[in-house]
């Protein structure tokens, strides 16, 4: 598989000479192991005037990037849906995907860095609290009839033994490195397996689907379990009806809290299986 570049172009709390927003590009490579050294991911920023922002000037930007970079990425994910055509686009023109999507934790993290400390150290910062993001995530869609597992449940690992994940027998999945969530080796990191009998066919389904974050969806009655994908789109996993099963999920969502939302799916045939059809590390992150 090639790399992965997470994208952002939007305004920044900068005004230029001429009191206008002043526009950012940021790419940074995807981290899509759990054994990534960070500081071998490929980054690359620009500046862009106001009056210049289009999907040609985008695309310009990204073929220097290609070009600084020496390699071309195999696609681009994006958080911000407002500049989705603009960002399609210009992707489009280079002949590359793009696809919306909250697997966007390099990115995020390199932005709140800038935000915090390259931003506000330039001429005309104008400091801003309002989110610039705000996801209207849209009602669960029922998983495909095949596609749906026979049983899940709530388990754990620890850190420690999340890094040793590049050495499990996965057949679909992603991960990123513990150090970009700050966890410790003995941080209690929750998950949800989810065993069928059609285990790689539902794998490979979620493969797609740009996978952010698993949810305890409480506003329903019943209670719901959640899979959230892309930019905004939403699996219904199961309806929770037991109370029981209700205080599992409650005690799921808590542990995700202790461990600064990171949290994982995994999918197998069987309990007895020792070989995951699909694992994939995940974060629930606040967007920009």
């Amino acid at each position: 598989m090639g790399s992965i570049w997470e994208i952002d172009f939007y305004s920044r709390p900068v005004l230029d000479s001429n009191n206008k927003k002043l526009w950012e590009v940021l790419v940074c490579e995807s981290p899509l192991t759990i054994d990534t050294e960070l500081d071998s991911l490929f980054k690359y920023s620009e500046y862009c005037s106001s009056t210049q922002v289009n999907s040609a000037w985008l695309k310009a930007a990204l073929e220097s990037a290609i070009e600084q970079a020496g390699t071309t990425p195999v696609k681009f994910r994006f958080f911000r849906t407002p500049m989705n055509n603009m960002i399609t686009k210009a992707c489009q023109e280079l002949g590359i995907p793009a696809q919306p999507s909250r697997r966007t934790f390099a990115l995020n993290q390199w932005l709140q860095r800038r935000n915090k400390e390259v931003y506000p150290q330039e001429q005309g910062y104008q400091a801003s609290s309002n989110p610039s993001v705000r996801v209207q995530i849209s009602d669960p869609q029922r998983l495909p009839d095949a596609l749906i597992g026979q049983k899940w449940i709530v388990t754990s690992l620890t850190a420690s033994d999340l890094a040793q994940m590049s050495q499990w027998d996965i057949s679909f999945g992603e991960a990123f490195p513990l150090a970009l969530s700050n966890l410790t080796l003995d941080t209690i990191v929750p998950g949800i397996i989810i065993y069928s009998p059609r285990a790689i066919p539902l794998a490979g389904w979620m493969s797609g689907l740009e996978i952010a974050a698993i949810k305890v969806d409480t506003r329903t009655i019943p209670t719901r379990l959640v899979l959230e994908t892309g930019a905004s789109d939403s699996w219904l996993l199961a309806n929770i009806t037991n109370p029981q099963t209700l205080q599992t999920a409650q005690e799921f969502e808590q542990a995700k809290q202790n461990a600064n939302q990171v949290h994982f799916l995994a999918v197998q045939s069987s309990p007895e299986s020792e070989v995951f059809a699909g694992f994939w590390l995940l974060q629930e992150i606040n967007l920009p």
